[in-house]
């Protein structure tokens, strides 16, 4: 008789979060909210529709799907994940859909250099088209305790590592995201962010075949809110591992300082890996509330899996890293 063991990370599909609420950082600390400056007059729908229809990359999308990746969740409904965001840029709160119709993406530059055998300097339309777009339906974990799961399309980060060629003496890949006060209000603030924002991910990190730059999501190019037109998904993370709307990649010996290690290293660590066990200083990780169950904000709960449920692909990376603060 056949049994099959479930892997660790593997729930009931009753227990998955339905097709939507996506993120982006971690609303962790109360700031600011930043009310009405860049938000359009017509309905966010419309805006959407428009987006699209006006996209160069729509034919793109859908993308086959990697069934590798198999989250143990539904998928958490689309609905959800469009009007429940964060994206500091365009303010502190999770209502931020229509103000980030704002974001500009087009033209959108990609430079790529540090320690590179030469630099790179590509258009988002003629960078997405070199790489293998592909669709993963995997799990998001937000620091605040809450989660989802997504249908991301894009491209694993190690085709761009091999595109961009760097040096023997890179250690770290440094991302970063636009600085434009001017459409994105919340960055011209004085609340002592430091803009733009900055995130990093070691080279092992970085060309494991987990680490994804996403540029759509359910079938479509990525919307404004979500972090349009590239951004970085890495599953087995908080979710403020995931800079939105990347311009700049760099690759550097010295290790990055993410933006909210930046603002509070004693809550916010480079790392960044999922542990239930390791408690933010004001709250616990060891549950998590599923988007889109029983309405936005959910009416189910899991419990948080070390890694996000991904530990038997990542934990490897961190052998021997006994004194690094791995986990928040």
């Amino acid at each position: 008789m056949l049994i099959k063991r479930p892997r660790g990370w593997e729930l009931q599909d009753a227990a998955a979060t339905p097709e939507a609420a996506v993120m982006g950082r971690r609303a962790v600390l109360q700031g600011f909210s930043v009310i009405g400056a860049g938000a359009l007059a017509s309905g966010f729908g419309l805006h959407r529709a428009q987006a699209e229809d006006a996209d160069p990359t729509a034919d793109l999308y859908p993308a086959k799907r990697n069934a590798k990746w198999v989250p143990g969740r539904d998928v958490t409904p689309e609905e959800f994940n469009l009007k429940y965001n964060n994206f500091y840029e365009f303010g502190s709160d999770k209502e931020i859909h229509d103000r980030a119709q704002a974001l500009k993406v087009r033209p959108w530059t990609i430079k790529i250099g540090g320690l590179v055998e030469k630099p790179l300097e590509m258009q988002f339309d003629d960078l997405v088209r070199k790489m293998p777009l592909e669709e993963r339906v995997v799990r998001h974990r937000c620091v605040e305790a809450w989660a989802m799961t997504v249908p991301w399309s894009g491209f694993p980060l190690a085709a761009l590592v091999a595109l961009a060629k760097p040096l023997g003496s890179a250690k770290y890949v440094r991302f970063e995201t636009f600085l434009d006060p001017k459409m994105a209000p919340a960055q011209g603030l004085d609340f002592g962010y430091p803009w733009p924002y900055v995130e990093g991910l070691s080279i092992a990190e970085a060309t494991h075949e987990l680490s994804f730059i996403a540029t759509g999501a359910y079938g479509k190019p990525l919307p404004k809110q979500m972090g349009a037109p590239l951004r970085l998904h890495t599953p087995w993370k908080y979710g403020f591992k995931s800079i939105k709307s990347i311009t700049r990649i760099d690759f550097v010996e010295a290790r990055p300082k993410s933006f909210w290690e930046a603002i509070n290293a004693n809550e916010y660590g480079f790392w960044a890996n999922v542990n239930p066990a390791v408690t933010h200083p004001r709250w616990s990780q060891a549950q998590e509330r599923l988007l889109g169950t029983g309405g936005l904000l959910g009416s189910e709960t899991a419990p948080t899996l070390i890694y996000n449920g991904y530990g038997e692909w990542v934990a490897s990376l961190y052998a021997g890293m006994d004194g690094e603060k791995l986990f928040m």
